[in-house]
């Protein structure tokens, strides 16, 4: 098959395309650098010819609501259409797990803006909803910085490894279109501030980890299921713990 990643040269996306290329399908890594440019439309009619299956795993370059908004409703209707003139048979999006809950942010009432529009395109397609990254861990953690404090709610998130959203991904790209949303998750359960900490222990970070029930989530305050999937949710391998030991020098569970 020709599959079209989009966000192709990112964290997630460099992942899927080198997972599919070792499967032996046609894959275009596809994003501005390359002339593929799906707010403005440009070298998105052209990647797409030929194609079987569009992955979309890009993402805003802003988490303000404006900017947030205009590029998933502006590029995802940009990919839709093209999609759909070139006869794509599959549309696999990346979402967030709790997108549907996390509606006080403006950044995520832009995703669901964005399922939306992929739910009610003609093509069809599949919806994967990724817990937090694992690699996204130290961004909640500067998000939440104030000096030397990290500020953050307890509630619980099941963060994944960036390599298992990828093989999610991957796996579903390949796969016949769902027509619905499914969601992927690490196996364990954490509260958000003992996550952070954990990381910036292992990192020998000296700030300092406040719990706070009303310390907002890049704009919301959480509970334990906000960030959480299903029962429903297929659960990934990779364990904290054990990402922790792999990628920095001590791990701190």
């Amino acid at each position: 098959m020709k599959i079209v990643v989009i966000g192709g040269t990112g964290l997630i996306g460099s992942k899927v395309v080198a997972l599919l290329a070792e499967q032996g399908h046609d894959v275009v890594a596809a994003s501005p650098a390359s002339g593929v440019d799906t707010l403005t439309g440009a070298g998105v009619a052209a990647v797409l010819v030929g194609a079987d299956v569009v992955v979309d795993v890009s993402n805003s370059p802003s988490f303000e609501d404006a900017p947030a908004w205009d590029f998933f409703t502006t590029a995802t209707g940009n990919l839709l259409a093209a999609g759909q003139a070139a006869g794509v048979s599959h549309n696999v999006t990346l979402s967030v797990v709790g997108t549907d809950r996390l509606q006080a942010s403006g950044y995520f009432r832009a995703k669901a803006a964005q399922e939306r529009l992929v739910a009610e395109s003609p093509v069809p397609f599949s919806i994967v909803r990724a817990t937090q990254f694992f690699e996204f861990v130290g961004r909640m953690a500067d998000s939440a910085t104030d000096g030397d404090t990290v500020r953050l709610s307890s509630a619980r998130c099941q963060p994944m490894a960036a390599d298992d959203v990828a093989a999610a991904v991957a796996r579903t790209a390949v796969g016949e279109p769902s027509r619905t949303i499914g969601e992927v998750a690490g196996p364990d359960r954490f509260p958000l501030d003992d996550l952070v900490r954990a990381e910036l222990r292992a990192r020998n970070d000296s700030r300092r980890v406040v719990t706070d029930a009303q310390a907002p989530y890049f704009g919301v305050v959480l509970d334990d299921h906000s960030l959480t999937p299903g029962p429903d949710a297929v659960l990934a391998a990779t364990r904290y713990p054990n990402w922790l030991a792999a990628n920095v020098a001590a791990a701190a569970f």
